[in-house]
Parts: structure tokens; C-alpha cells; sequence
């Protein structure tokens, strides 16, 4: 969990006057700027955010990551989103760079099953409201990504994903302040029906 400093806005102000914690998750091909926007909401809001659990575990492995890790990662985010939901109060607001549905994908992907626990915690809709993050910024390679070329595959693959869960979702688009304003109107907007 990574905290942020403060910025103070009358957006902020509606956040502060929500009675549930708003659960956000920021997702996305590879190279899409989910961890920007993440950092940028988050101090924004004066909140916490989950990084990418995913990016860490496979990039302090010293071999090819495997089923059983992935397997693994999916359980630690269930553990993540758990403790979120036994200390609902302490944040209005919380940002989630990636969730399960990225991991539910690159396991039917990838190894052609998904292990049941998986698709049960999807199904109980933990997430409040997707961020999906179009691939509208030029890829960039680094050592734990595979699909810059699949990135409009996994995109669609993703929303279909958000839509079969029944989940609220805003689709983001535009390069740097562009990209975050687009993602703090969506947020607004979710949260005007809301409350």
C-alpha cells in the first residue's frame, strides 16, 4: 500500500461526504499507465493504493513464473482485497493498480484454466467501479512484459470481463493530465449517481 500527499479540491470534498469506502480498480493491456494513474488519483484524494501485485512477485523470481505462481499471486490479492474488507472504514477512497480480472485472464490465456476461488471472488464483486485503460500510449518494453502487440486483444478481452460481472466501468483515454482529468470526470460521475 502506498499513500500520497495531499491535494485539496471540492472533488475531494464529495469523496469525503461518501459513507462506503469506494474500491477502484485501474486496469488495462501492458504499458497503459495504470500505475500513473494510480500514483496521480491517490494524491489526489489524499488515499491509499495497491500496487500491481503481479509486477513484484514475478520480477523477484529468478526462474519463468509458472501456474502455481500465478495461482499463487491470485491468492495473495484475494488476501489483499481481504484485509480491505475487514477495515472498510479506514479509507473512502482506495485505488487498485490491476485485480483479479487481469489474473483470471492471463491464467485462461496462459494455461487454459482457471482455478475456482478465482472465478468465486469475481463473482462476489469486491470492486466498486473499473477504470479501463485504453492502449492509446506507445508501448514500452521492460523485463515482465509479453503482449505489446495483443494489447487491443486483451483490452476487449478485459471489458467483456468487466460488462459479464455486471460492474460499473469508464473506458480512459488521452495522453498525460488529459488521461488523469478523463479518469477523475469518470470517477465523479460514478460517484454523482451514487450519492
Amino acid at each position: 500500500m502506498y499513500t500520497s500527499s495531499f491535494i485539496f479540491t471540492d472533488d475531494v470534498y464529495i469523496v469525503s461526504t461518501i459513507n462506503f469506502m469506494l474500491k477502484i480498480a485501474v486496469i488495462g493491456p501492458e504499458s497503459t499507465g495504470k500505475t500513473a494513474l494510480c500514483e496521480q488519483l491517490a494524491r489526489h484524494f489524499n488515499t491509499v493504493w495497491e500496487p500491481e501485485l503481479a509486477r513484484s512477485y514475478v520480477g523477484n523470481l529468478n526462474r519463468e513464473y509458472t501456474f502455481e505462481d500465478v495461482w499463487e499471486i491470485a491468492r495473495r490479492q484475494i488476501v489483499i482485497e481481504k484485509q480491505y474488507e475487514q477495515n472498510n472504514t479506514a479509507h473512502k477512497i482506495v485505488f487498485f493498480d490491476t485485480d483479479l480480472i487481469i489474473t483470471k485472464v492471463w491464467l485462461e490465456y496462459k494455461y487454459k484454466q482457471v482455478p475456482d476461488f478465482v472465478t468465486q471472488r469475481l463473482s462476489e464483486r469486491f470492486i466498486d467501479f473499473y477504470l479501463l485503460c485504453k492502449p492509446d500510449i506507445d508501448w514500452e518494453p521492460d523485463p515482465v512484459r509479453e503482449h505489446g502487440d495483443d494489447r487491443e486483444f486483451f483490452y476487449a478481452w478485459y471489458k467483456r470481463e468487466i460488462e459479464n460481472l455486471d460492474i460499473p466501468y469508464a473506458e480512459i483515454e488521452g495522453l498525460g493530465e488529459k488521461r488523469f482529468r478523463n479518469a477523475l470526470k469518470a470517477i465523479l460521475l460514478y460517484l454523482e449517481e451514487k450519492i
